[in-house]
């Protein structure tokens, strides 16, 4: 192998492409785990190089690395964030318990760039070692931790909280919109008493954010670091003052309001914060199923369903029917929420499997909870701007099934009792009559009362029905 250069560690010697950043412990674990082809998401790459950056500042304030060797590696760290070298972290995400492998690959980087600038060579260890500079006073059982939480904190912040608000908007706005369509509602797939389109819409904003502010609440625990714990949260190695120098330097690079954890034993050996933001993704792809089911079964048709809102036309729905437009976007959003609840029992299974001082399933809950907040950041846009912006009522055909509907029998109960009502409506089932209809037949109410009391639009707000 030409252009190589020589490396140890505690396992013996390997050679290493010359014009490579990553070093020896690297290259064993793009051998020992060649197993998905998937790569640390950008924001958590930036999130490990920060807490790097901030540990330089903060050995070098605590004063036990010279302020020369720090600003080398502050200059490396910064390179990196400005996107150079991001090739040089082909390390998989499903890889060596805890992430020593992810740790030691963002060391080696480092450490490397660092004494370039410096003017030394690759490979080299002097005078930036990764494991004597650029990992002073921190092991992966306390970097990795923090940085998996700072990296979804990142992507939250930035991918999914704003289009999430933005969807609960256009749901209530829609609601706005559609208040004056009135349709019937279902209950059981059947008939059931008058509603609003309008209101219903007004709810699927109401759940949104909902879920919205669940998902923000779950993240705040996320805030809490177990950083300067080092190997098992005693904090050994560390240097007076370091702890408190690496959050504040954290909080001025990142702008996010991290605190240090109450206990460190307690933040290393679970991972609970991961686990409470997965089940609040989980129940957000939840309530996103049932909604945009609710859009698929509210368009169905458009001549054989109920037909009562169109959605955008987005691509041809067959490669046979022609004319066909289907939900595309609607479908695209459960397969993304399906994912997301999958996702989620992965985490829960990692967030368990901790033993004493650590929990080694760490990478799997940074992957899959950094891919799900960006799935979910990603469909929740496409679906306002794609789909729902663009939905409109068909309200002569909701106001046909609200008219229809068996359950404006319901309406009866307080003049004639439940049971009689319940006549009516199984006569005006077996005669394909309305109810309106049999009323007037069997004169019950007057044409005045029918008028009042039998008012679909009444019917959709709260009050008992007066003659």
């Amino acid at each position: 192998m030409a252009n190589v250069r020589i490396e140890k560690d505690s396992l013996g010697e390997r050679k290493i492409p010359d014009e490579v950043y990553y070093g020896i412990q690297t290259d064993r674990a793009i051998e020992n785990f060649p197993i998905s082809g998937l790569r640390a998401h950008p924001r958590f790459i930036d999130a490990y190089v920060t807490v790097k950056k901030a540990a330089a500042i903060a050995n070098a304030k605590s004063g036990v690395l010279s302020k020369n060797l720090s600003d080398a590696l502050v200059s490396a760290c910064d390179e990196i964030l400005s996107g150079k070298l991001r090739d040089q972290f082909p390390v998989d995400v499903f890889q060596m318990g805890a992430g020593t492998a992810y740790n030691m690959n963002v060391n080696e980087v480092i450490s490397n760039r660092a004494n370039e600038i410096l003017g030394g060579r690759k490979g080299d260890n002097k005078p930036v070692h990764p494991n004597d500079h650029a990992n002073m006073g921190q092991s992966t059982n306390d970097t990795f931790p923090s940085t998996m939480r700072i990296a979804l904190l990142l992507i939250l912040r930035e991918n999914l909280y704003e289009p999430l608000e933005a969807l609960e908007k256009e749901f209530l706005k829609k609601g706005r919109e559609f208040d004056g369509v009135l349709k019937s509602a279902r209950t059981h797939l059947q008939d059931a008493v008058p509603i609003r389109l309008g209101q219903e819409f007004k709810a699927y904003g109401e759940a949104i954010k909902k879920s919205r502010i669940f998902v923000q609440r779950a993240a705040e625990s996320l805030c809490e670091l177990g950083i300067g714990g080092s190997a098992a949260g005693t904090g050994l190695n560390t240097a007076p003052g370091y702890r408190e120098e690496i959050i504040k330097e954290l909080n001025r690079l990142t702008g996010l309001k991290l605190v240090p954890a109450e206990d460190m034993r307690e933040s290393m050996q679970s991972q609970r914060p991961m686990a409470e933001v997965s089940a609040a993704l989980r129940n957000l792809s939840l309530e996103l199923i049932r909604i945009v089911n609710d859009l698929r079964l509210l368009s169905s048709g458009p001549t054989t369903g109920f037909a009562e809102i169109d959605l955008p036309a987005t691509a041809p729905g067959s490669s046979i029917m022609p004319g066909k437009v289907n939900p595309s976007i609607l479908e695209m959003v459960n397969m993304t929420a399906f994912h997301v609840v999958g996702s989620d029992t992965t985490v829960a299974m990692a967030v368990q499997a901790g033993q004493l001082e650590l929990n080694v399933m760490m990478p799997v809950m940074a992957y899959e909870l950094n891919f799900s907040a960006t799935i979910l950041g990603n469909t929740l846009k496409i679906l306002r701007e794609k789909c729902v912006q663009g939905i409109t009522a068909n309200a002569e055909r909701c106001r046909h099934y609200a008219q229809s509907s068996m359950g404006l029998a319901t309406a009866l109960n307080t003049f004639i009792g439940y049971a009689q009502a319940a006549e009516v409506a199984k006569e005006a089932l077996k005669s394909h009559k309305t109810i309106i209809q049999v009323i007037r037949e069997k004169k019950m109410l007057s044409e005045a009362e029918i008028q009042k009391i039998m008012d679909p639009v009444r019917m959709t707000e709260p009050g008992i029905p007066k003659k």
